[in-house]
């Protein structure tokens, strides 16, 4: 029952009460109470009644996880810089190095018109992705904006969306992997090589967040050099440097060469050129931590662009040494190109650099995976427990043993079940991937602030992204994907709209997701810091007259 408090001395004690109660939360965090926060002006001469706040009803410990800290430190803010060379490691992978090479098959030396789409695509998703946050880092990036975009059932769809893709294009990571190793052990079967890069993944996620950093740092610049290296070796190659004197180059000067399959077949191909650009998402993962939000444009930007560039070129160089149609199915274009020069140890150097990329990709797309589902666990979209942190290091232990026992359904199921099924149910996932990116771009139109160019550059996204996905209806093996990837997306969408009832139910029976033991009706403004502190909900903050920066979701009518 509450109780009420006349005098001005109990008045200011349980004030005084509240006041250490929050601050020990805040430092707990690792946050320091901001000064408005806690300003005199806004506690009134009268409390009137406290919603049942007695001493027994404030915690010893905040039970909310922990982000941002390990060995009890916070961890430090990442340079732009940093930034881009994560972006580098978990962009660059087999679906360049290997996925390019159908990309080739299927649409000759046009693919090359693909990768400049592709790139352009890439580029909007990115920059209203930086533009969202920059106004507002969400830990829980792309999905948080698509919530506060159009609702608790988007921040659903997309989390659990993401995490499904991720988890199907983590299996077929593995399974690469073994197939690489499989060329120097030949006699080994392929479980034990799975079995050791998933612990060995595992491993990296156990070091925490500051380990995963250095480590995709380090694959960030094997996988920079592996491509400048080419370039040089190529280039070398084509002007006689080695290999018995300089080759005509193969570069096709007529249309028809040019467009073997015709303009249906460079369509076709445009998907596996957004394979090559796949992960720049978790760049938006990581962004929250950047020093200077402001700066995540510039980092994109800067990333994108040498990625642009170096594939142009390597692509550009692989299309002049090798003639169209003769690029084998299961190896590296890049490769193919150097394999006739004579040059030694070649093809073990480009098995490396693919184990390198798969594995580099892989624990990216774990940390991501992982990192989702804490924040859908913390926004109650998943089972709690999943976001409880344990240890030093803050580990999230039950959101890591589901990534990794997704992760070994998916290697199982892609060695037990037929390679044609598996290969559409992959391509299912990487099509997932693009569905995000259009809620990426879809949340912008709404959360940020319309101009001329920024329309321009979103609307070019979602027509290269429409183009994508539509183009694999065009080709036989792309084909299955995509109705595979439609049911997927459309049974996720089924459980998130049986979920509205009960997120509707919960909301009314708990004033807002708060326990009601823990809230005081004095003072709104005050009152809505404390709801924001407690709630599992997204929170917006107030926008004050002087503030002209528009903050993400508080006009949604212009689109």
């Amino acid at each position: 029952m509450p109780s009420k408090l006349s005098s001005p001395v109990s008045d200011w004690y349980f004030a005084f009460l509240f006041f250490l109660r929050q601050t020990s939360l805040s430092y707990h965090n690792g946050l320091v109470p901001s000064s408005d926060r806690f300003a005199i002006a806004d506690f009134p001469e009268s409390w009137g009644y406290w919603s049942c706040l007695t001493l027994t009803d404030i915690p010893l410990e905040d039970d909310r996880p922990v982000a941002g800290k390990e060995d009890g430190k916070p961890e430090q803010p990442l340079k732009w810089w940093q930034l881009s060379l994560l972006g580098v490691a978990c962009t660059i992978g087999t679906g360049y190095f290997l996925g390019s090479g159908v990309g080739l098959r299927i649409g000759g030396p046009s693919f090359l018109f693909a990768f400049a789409l592709a790139a352009a695509g890439t580029y909007a998703v990115y920059d209203a992705l930086a533009k969202m946050t920059a106004a507002e880092p969400a830990k829980g990036s792309f999905r948080t904006y698509a919530k506060r975009a159009f609702g608790r059932w988007a921040g659903f769809s997309v989390g659990w969306v993401y995490g499904c893709s991720e988890l199907l294009i983590m299996g077929s990571q593995l399974t690469a992997l073994s197939l690489f190793t499989r060329l120097w052990l030949p006699g080994w079967p392929m479980w034990t090589f799975a079995a050791a890069y998933a612990s060995l993944a595992l491993l990296v996620m156990l070091t925490g967040t500051k380990g995963f950093e250095r480590l995709e740092h380090l694959f960030a610049v094997v996988k920079l050099s592996a491509i400048a290296l080419f370039l040089v070796l190529a280039g070398l190659a084509l002007f006689g440097t080695f290999g018995g004197g300089a080759r005509p180059p193969a570069f096709p000067a007529t249309s028809a060469a040019l467009f073997p399959a015709g303009a249906l077949g460079t369509w076709s191909s445009l998907i596996f050129a957004f394979y090559a650009f796949g992960g720049i998402e978790i760049m938006g993962l990581m962004a929250n931590r950047l020093r200077n939000p402001e700066e995540a444009p510039k980092a994109g930007r800067f990333m994108l662009g040498t990625l642009a560039v170096l594939y142009a070129g390597s692509i550009a160089l692989v299309v002049t040494l090798v003639a169209p149609g003769t690029f084998p199915e299961k190896q590296s274009p890049f490769a193919v190109a150097l394999g006739g020069f004579g040059l030694p140890y070649v093809p073990h150097a480009f098995n490396a650099i693919l184990i390198v990329a798969g594995f580099s990709t892989m624990i990216a797309s774990m940390f991501a995976v992982t990192g989702m589902i804490v924040t859908l666990a913390e926004d109650r979209d998943a089972p709690r427990p999943f976001a409880r942190r344990m240890g030093r290091r803050r580990i999230p232990v039950l959101a890591l043993a589901l990534t990794t026992g997704g992760m070994a359904a998916s290697v199982t199921a892609a060695f037990l079940i037929p390679e044609s099924v598996y290969v559409v149910v992959t391509t299912a996932a990487g099509l997932m991937l693009l569905y995000n990116w259009l809620f990426i771009l879809l949340s912008a139109g709404r959360l940020v602030r319309p101009s001329g160019p920024f329309r321009a550059i979103r609307y070019t996204g979602l027509a290269a992204i429409v183009l994508a996905v539509a183009g694999t209806t065009l080709h036989p093996t792309s084909r299955p994907g995509f109705f595979v990837s439609l049911a997927f997306a459309a049974a996720i969408g089924l459980v998130a709209l049986i979920m509205r009832k009960r997120w509707k139910r919960s909301e009314a029976g708990s004033a807002g997701g708060v326990r009601a033991a823990f809230v005081p009706d004095w003072n709104p403004r005050l009152r809505v810091s404390f709801l924001a502190e407690q709630s599992s909900e997204s929170f917006q903050p107030e926008v004050g007259a002087e503030d002209e920066k528009r903050q993400p979701g508080h006009d949604r009518d212009d689109r």
